[in-house]
């Protein structure tokens, strides 16, 4: 295993459909939750959980986000609601990071959202340790009350983002980085 900068330094998102299985094992995936739940987390509220979608649940999470999506689009051509089926199907493996953020007396519900924001970072920095790539998206689907309906979110509870996972067909591309310059300063110097 790469050093652990090393590994930080050569994260890489790379698109869905660029996935590929096999899809992390059950075991594998238990590791991944394990590690994306080592967050901050100010009072131990875990004001975030997952929704695993693995096989054939991401098809038939698809066929709710198609629905919405027809429901909305009269006039959408079929490879259009095909496309929108098979929005979860891109990977082999998806996990929606959900934030269930709440009032508190104590702890705000920005900082909340925050500790479910490190959860799917850490999500997708466990998958880069463990040889897969990943990339964290919400998309439409991630704020359509019907669809959050349909995959059990309470009123309270909104998406994180979905993290999409698998091996990726070809070595991610690097990316322009910002210039360090151009993002940091350095209070009294």
């Amino acid at each position: 295993m790469p050093d652990a900068l090393e590994l930080l330094k050569t994260r890489r998102s790379v698109k869905p459909i660029e996935l590929t299985g096999p899809a992390p094992t059950d075991a594998e995936i238990d590791t991944l939750l394990t590690i994306a739940s080592r967050v901050p987390d100010h009072g131990k509220l875990t004001p975030w959980r997952f929704i695993v979608f693995a096989g054939d649940a991401r098809l038939a999470a698809g066929a709710t986000i198609a629905e919405a999506f027809r429901a909305d689009r009269a006039d959408a051509a079929p490879e259009q609601i095909e496309f929108e089926r098979n929005r979860l199907a891109r990977a082999p493996l998806v996990i929606a990071v959900i934030s269930r953020a709440a009032p508190h007396v104590k702890i705000p519900e920005w900082e909340q959202e925050l500790s479910a924001g490190a959860a799917a970072m850490n999500l997708v920095n466990a998958a880069h340790a463990m040889g897969f790539a990943a990339s964290w998206i919400t998309e439409w689907y991630a704020y359509d009350r019907r669809v959050l309906d349909a995959l059990g979110l309470s009123a309270n509870e909104r998406v994180a983002g979905f993290v999409h996972i698998g091996r990726p067909v070809k070595p991610p591309e690097e990316r322009d980085r910002p210039k360090l310059e151009t993002i940091v300063t350095r209070f009294g110097g």
